[in-house]
């Protein structure tokens, strides 16, 4: 069986190098004045927990074996007060570094969705959809705590290793020396294992994606599933998919976990070796309470490498999804405002093509050197054999793509020269796939235009012929429909689709195959309506059924790239050509319309 998309693992286009760290600083610095009071509690937490040894070692070599009672209550409360004080502060850090976590978990996303709008159609045709979603959703999570608490706990780890350092050998130099005679191990360990924790982290990573990917093509597909009894092969598929993320992220931790428990094998180490040569090397000239001390010292000396330990593998994993979300943010803009673009002044609908030429693919031409010129109010239908280019027509009438060479006018203003706001705002598009977002009809509706009344909804819905299905449904137009609107028929859909597209009152129609799961009856009422909406708007059609091609001003016959033939259904038919052929091959299918794509 062929590879599916979500079997194949994301290949990085370029190696992760410390710029997209870096690149991350811009959200941070936003909340850098959060962050830097952030960081002021923590280090003040950390003074306080530092300065407990002290109290520790004066209570056990002063004033224990001088029974001072008083003076013994005296440090207990001051013992007590610095425990308090430091969960206080710590608590106070945390409900800041949350908060500004989740401010850059919004920044991140907001970012991120906002490029995807603008992305052109071909983005989202090479790839699944479960692959960006994941980065949308799980990846930004991942990164958000270490991009807010992780920079805190760093900074805080780094200044708790130096303040400890510095109390340790002024308590007890050579003890000192002891305690940090295993970094260079560890640094050892450290560089040994990072080359394959980094790339068991992006495996872990693809893994994950390939996962979201297949269960979001499951879902959308699941009513294909179950009509072809397809439900036991399915459930192999996803059990493969979530066992290589079980794999990949069991291996993963495997090898981060290394780093942790070589931090404790050597903190462990330490501490044996601080009471052997405690007891054996320098006894005469410690206390126990410096011995005490000490090991306080020690444990706390490499609780924050451990913690770095910990920061580090994280690190790592968030390197992996941040390169997946800048790879995206950074994918091009194919179509967009050129520079000194101006806004499209509101439109009459004259729509012309100059010697335009378009290739989706260098080298192998849709459209070659096609011209031809609309009037305003003229009502244009598009026919031809599939892959003639009747679809990008239309597409590059809204500028979905750019095209290789020639013009593409409007009111004599070139397509490619107007904001692209000012030039969509202008047309009604109706594609061939009926997108119904989730909740209600009315508010899909309203897509069209947000600002709508309900006058409004209903006037479009009865141009339409949507109203009278609509009204039978339990809440009427307030009925909900579910995501891709799985509460209606494909062709309730269209009609649904078709009103939204009608409220804009756009000045250029665009109808691609919008009548194709429309009943035959149903089409009839509805083309009563759409005579009387294209009456002063000027309208392209790519319809199944030449009922609706019968009615235009003009027919074009597109094939190879250019117009084989022009003019009235009447006139087509009296050439006998291309056209003819193809309405009488619908004459002849008894009733059964063939494609006209």
């Amino acid at each position: 069986m062929a590879r599916n998309k979500f079997d194949i693992d994301e290949t990085l286009e370029s190696p992760f190098n410390i710029n997209h760290l870096k690149r991350s600083m811009v959200y941070i610095n936003r909340y850098k004045g959060q962050m830097i009071l952030a960081l002021s509690l923590s280090l003040i937490a950390v003074f306080c927990a530092l300065i407990t040894p002290q109290i520790t070692k004066y209570m056990l070599d002063v004033i224990v074996p001088e029974k001072d009672l008083w003076m013994l209550l005296v440090f207990v409360i001051l013992l007590t007060l610095s425990i308090v004080l430091n969960i206080f502060l710590n608590v106070m850090r945390s409900r800041i570094t949350a908060r500004v976590g989740q401010n850059i978990v919004y920044d991140i996303r907001q970012d991120l969705f906002e490029h995807l709008q603008q992305l052109p159609f071909a983005y989202y045709d090479s790839r699944p959809h479960g692959k960006i979603l994941v980065r949308v959703v799980q990846y930004v999570n991942n990164v958000s705590d270490m991009l807010s608490n992780g920079i805190i706990n760093f900074v805080l780890e780094i200044c708790n290793l130096i303040f400890v350092a510095v109390f340790m050998f002024l308590t007890d130099a050579k003890l000192a020396c002891v305690i940090i005679a295993g970094l260079p191990i560890l640094a050892a360990i450290v560089l040994a294992i990072k080359p394959a924790q980094r790339k068991a982290w992006q495996i872990q990573s693809n893994k994950n994606s390939n996962m979201n990917a297949y269960i979001h093509e499951s879902i959308t597909g699941a009513s294909v599933t179950q009509i072809f009894a397809r439900e036991k092969v399915n459930a192999g598929i996803a059990d493969t998919q979530f066992e290589n993320v079980r794999k990949s992220f069991m291996k993963a931790v495997f090898i981060s976990n290394w780093v942790w428990v070589s931090v404790e094998i050597i903190s462990v180490a330490i501490q044996a070796c601080i009471y052997g040569f405690g007891i054996l090397v320098f006894q005469p000239m410690i206390t126990f309470g410096t011995a005490v001390a000490m090991c306080d010292y020690s444990q706390r000396f490499w609780r924050p490498i451990t913690n770095l330990a910990n920061l580090y593998n994280n690190l790592i994993n968030t390197m992996a999804y941040l390169e997946r979300i800048f790879e995206t943010i950074d994918e091009p803009v194919d179509i967009q405002d050129s520079e000194g673009a101006y806004a499209l002044p509101p439109i009459k609908g004259e729509v012309e093509f100059k010697d335009v030429v378009f290739e989706y693919e260098p080298g192998h031409p849709i459209l070659n050197h096609m011209s031809f010129r609309v009037k305003p109010g003229e009502n244009i239908a598009l026919v031809g054999p599939t892959g003639a280019g009747k679809t990008t027509v239309i597409n590059l009438i809204s500028r979905f793509y750019d095209i290789s060479s020639g013009q593409v006018l409007i009111d004599g203003h070139e397509v490619s020269k107007v904001t692209l706001n000012s030039l969509r705002s202008q047309m009604g598009v109706m594609l061939q796939d009926s997108f119904i977002f989730s909740g209600n009809i009315l508010e899909n509706i309203r897509y069209g235009k947000l600002d709508a009344t309900m006058d409004e909804v209903i006037s479009a819905a009865r141009t339409v012929k949507a109203d009278e299905f609509i009204q039978q449904m339990e809440d009427g137009y307030k009925t909900e429909v579910n995501e891709r609107g799985s509460r209606l028929s494909q062709g309730q859909k269209q009609l649904v689709s078709f009103a939204r597209t009608l409220i804009a009152d756009p000045k250029i129609l665009i109808l691609d195959e919008a009548t194709s799961s429309i009943d035959t009856k149903t089409e009839r009422l509805m083309q009563q309506g759409l005579n009387e909406l294209m009456r002063g708007r000027t309208s392209f059609i790519i319809a199944h059924r030449l009922s609706t091609i019968q009615s235009c001003d003009r027919i074009l016959y597109i094939a190879d790239g250019v117009i084989k033939e022009s003019g009235s259904h009447e006139e087509l038919l009296a050439k006998k050509g291309l056209y003819y052929d193809l309405y009488m091959a619908q004459k002849q299918d008894a009733g059964i319309a063939v494609s006209a794509d």
